[in-house]
């Protein structure tokens, strides 16, 4: 299916390893041109030449601490520069954050900046150039397990999907789409240090129809669409991509 993606650009967070790297070279293989970011400057540039290998495209990558203070205008500042202008939002980085009940306030402080303010700050220096143009599309990825315990990451993700519904509310007259992609259990860095290969195994034996953990190219294949012309008449909603897990919030 051809998707209708060549020639636009893409802004993606969180670019260099799992979902992030899988969306960036499935964008690319679209014919994106993808500014893609991360704090990772050695794994970004083995990105760009995968991504040069495989498809001819030219990768943008920069390197920034997305919870800087500044983090999001440097972001979109340097987006700007290099792409003129964007078109696609792909707000994905984040990373789990258990806690206790009680505690420290540091670790919530710090996840819901990685997780909510951040994302929100770069979209909202992004959309005033979406809005000009009439032409905009932003992707939030936020989080499908419904925990049984504290995770300040997926409270602040509870916070993306009501601000993302919200927002596509309003940008929806400018040609603007908003809307959130949720992850179940996908085979990533942020999942394998809670499943040994045994209970991995007998969770998705049990709790996932499609009997094992996702892969990020399963992620990729969905956020592409998403933010392709294809799914030009999708926007405020919350997607799911879980393998039937259907332990999801939103």
């Amino acid at each position: 299916m051809n998707l209708h993606l060549k020639g636009s650009t893409a802004l993606v967070t969180g670019a260099s390893q799992g979902i992030g790297r899988a969306i960036v070279r499935e964008l690319a293989r679209e014919g994106v041109t993808v500014f893609a970011t991360a704090r990772n400057e050695e794994l970004l540039n083995s990105l760009r030449e995968e991504v040069a290998e495989e498809t001819g495209m030219a990768l943008v990558v920069f390197a920034q601490d997305f919870t800087a203070p500044d983090g999001p205008h440097r972001i979109a500042l340097a987006a700007l520069a290099a792409l003129g202008h964007v078109n696609i939002l792909i707000n994905n980085a984040g990373q789990s954050r258990p806690v206790d009940i009680t505690g420290p306030e540091q670790p919530w402080t710090d996840s819901m900046a990685l997780d909510f303010d951040r994302p929100r700050q770069l979209t909202q220096e992004l959309l005033p150039h979406m809005v000009e143009r009439q032409q905009g599309v932003i992707l939030n990825l936020t989080s499908t397990y419904e925990l049984r315990s504290i995770n300040v990451s997926a409270v602040a993700k509870a916070s993306m999907a009501a601000w993302s519904k919200q927002l596509a509310g309003q940008v929806g007259k400018y040609n603007v789409r908003v809307n959130t992609l949720q992850p179940g259990l996908i085979d990533t860095a942020n999942i394998r240090p809670y499943f040994s290969d045994e209970e991995r195994k007998a969770f998705a034996a049990q709790e996932i129809p499609l009997g094992d953990f996702g892969q990020p190219q399963d992620m990729a294949n969905m956020a592409v669409f998403l933010v392709s012309p294809r799914a030009g008449y999708i926007t405020g909603s919350a997607i799911v991509v879980d393998g039937g897990m259907r332990h999801y919030p939103f």
